[in-house]
């Protein structure tokens, strides 16, 4: 494991024994990357970016709180992209062996930054979505009316079977959302997948990421 910070946000890298790809996983703590390495069971380069200002990095554009106790969405992900394909994954990769591909992915907030960064950058081949928010408020239009930049080789989606079970109507939209957005890039014709596992959206974050990793490295 080797570290660095860059533009404040602290980059771990865990690297493969051999040639592997090279996934790019922006977390919402250290301790989480560390929680995914230790269950993944497939051979790839995992880094994990953490201390990223979360409502602000992982987020497409500025909605209103959704909740009455909600932070601000202040929509810096295009920033955020930018630091991460200009600086980080060029420092990260001349850390480490040769590489076969580059792949991103994410829990949360994270989850639908993995999804968004496809329509900003032509850098990965493979993205991930863990119990994405998809509920964001005008990502499926925004799907549907912009071109990625290169299409994935793989998606992968899921949530827990729990998490459209609330009373706020947006959060609620949830399955709802990433079912229409995983079945448009199936007609697409990307290899997609979408997976619902058992609990809320709070349940298992690390596995669920792991299994989500693990999919994207299998050889077919």
């Amino acid at each position: 494991m080797e570290e660095f910070e860059i533009g404040g946000k602290l980059v771990t890298i865990f690297p493969s024994s051999r040639k592997s790809p090279v996934v790019y996983l922006n977390s919402y703590s250290h301790d989480e990357g560390i929680a995914v390495w230790d269950v993944l069971t497939s051979a790839v380069n995992l880094v994990v970016i953490s201390s990223l200002d979360w409502n602000h990095d992982m987020t497409p554009w500025c909605i209103p709180p959704i909740t009455k106790h909600s932070e601000p969405i202040t929509g810096g992900a295009d920033d955020y992209l930018s630091l991460l394909v200009d600086s980080i994954v060029p420092k990260a990769e001349s850390m480490l062996g040769e590489i076969t591909w580059r792949g991103i992915t994410g829990y949360s907030l994270a989850g639908l930054f993995s999804i968004y960064a496809l329509y900003r950058t032509d850098v990965f081949s493979a993205a991930a979505s863990v119990s994405g928010s998809m509920w964001f408020p005008g990502f499926v239009d925004f799907v549907r009316s912009h071109e990625m930049r290169k299409l994935p080789d793989k998606l992968y989606f899921s949530l827990g079977d729990r998490e459209r079970k609330t009373r706020n109507e947006v959060l609620a939209s949830v399955e709802k959302n990433t079912r229409t957005i995983s079945e448009y890039f199936k007609n697409k014709g990307i290899n997609t997948v979408f997976r619902l596992n058992p609990g809320n959206h709070f349940a298992d974050a690390a596995l669920r990421t792991a299994k989500a990793i693990d999919y994207l490295a299998q050889e077919e």
